[in-house]
């Protein structure tokens, strides 16, 4: 018969305010039309933005990565690292772009709520360590999806193109989840005191991806002259968010790391009711309450450390006990 040991380890204050910041600043970019205009309109093509940002992170990260003497991976290691960037980045973007047009912008934050959901169910086969959320953060993660379709209800697909796009958003959330454990599995097993150099792979193979889709998009130009007043917008706003997003890596827990797609959602929608104050109704208020309890829960809630069976936790009791020598007949 087996039995469990469980531990409590809570999460320290500056990883949690990490992720709070990195959530203010997802909501931020959301609203940035409306508090940023001159940074809200769209300059440049999506790809090109993007391939941009990550450019110059890339530059950023491996330039501050080799002042600090930190060693790059490589090998296997290197390409893992880029991979991280094309599952968490290229992936839901090219995803997104297929189902534009089809899922409007609220179903597509009912759906990216799932992925937290994603994340606490794949943890436990994705991670090296025994530290996981458990079944009370699962159903944490759950009541924060019910509170986003109170907020957001989802609309019925009614065509089976629109039906495709909302499962090519489920994928979406699903690759999300995935490398989110990898990413932060390999954060962990890196060698070095900093995750700048498994940044600067991961995003210089995703500005290579969106390069190339700009250079192969039918009739796309570069316009330069539109640059600098879209990379201002982007280097505000997603520059810290990425430096956060890997910075967080090594710190909390892959589950505790998708509380951003809760919690971004929710600072959305009270910047949103700040600039145009307003009285929800009901089913607002009840929806912003599960989505506030479930994203707190899931983040602050201290993870069960699940250990080794009653045989193994004997063994360590016994380990260290005097042995007596043997005797004969």
């Amino acid at each position: 018969m087996r039995s469990r040991r469980t531990e409590r380890t809570p999460v320290g204050l500056s990883p949690a305010s990490g992720l709070l910041l990195l959530s203010a600043l997802w909501a931020i970019a959301w609203l940035r039309t409306d508090l940023i205009p001159q940074f809200g309109a769209e300059t440049l093509p999506p790809a090109q933005g993007q391939a941009a940002l990550y450019s110059v992170f890339a530059a950023v990260a491996a330039s501050i990565a080799v002042a600090q003497h930190f060693e790059f991976p490589r090998g296997r290691r290197a390409w893992a690292c880029a991979s991280i960037g094309v599952g968490l980045f290229v992936v839901p973007a090219v995803l997104a772009a297929y189902a534009e047009g089809w899922v409007s912008k609220l179903d597509e934050v009912a759906v990216f709520s799932l992925t937290p959901v994603f994340t606490v169910v794949l943890e436990p086969y994705l991670q090296d360590s025994a530290t996981r959320q458990g079944k009370a953060a699962l159903a944490g993660t759950l009541a924060a999806v019910v509170g986003i379709l109170l907020l957001f209800p989802l609309d019925i697909p009614r065509s089976f193109r629109a039906w495709a796009s909302l499962c090519a958003l489920l994928a979406a959330a699903f690759v999300i989840a995935a490398t989110n454990c990898l990413a932060v599995r390999l954060a962990h097993n890196i060698a070095g005191r900093s995750t700048l150099p498994m940044a600067a792979l991961a995003s210089g193979a995703s500005a290579i991806c969106f390069a190339a889709a700009a250079a192969v998009r039918p009739h796309a130009a570069w316009r330069w002259n539109a640059l600098p007043t879209q990379l201002l917008g982007l280097l505000l706003i997603d520059l810290p968010a990425l430096f956060l997003l890997f910075w967080l890596m090594r710190r909390l827990g892959a589950s505790r790391m998708t509380a951003r797609f809760l919690l971004a959602p929710l600072f959305a929608i009270l910047a949103g009711m700040a600039l145009e104050p307003s009285s929800p109704p009901v089913r607002g208020w009840l929806g912003m309450a599960f989505l506030a309890g479930g994203a707190g829960w899931l983040l602050f809630a201290p993870p069960e450390r699940t250990e080794v069976d009653e045989l193994s936790l004997l063994n360590e009791r016994t380990a260290d006990l005097p042995r007596r020598p043997p005797t004969g007949n």
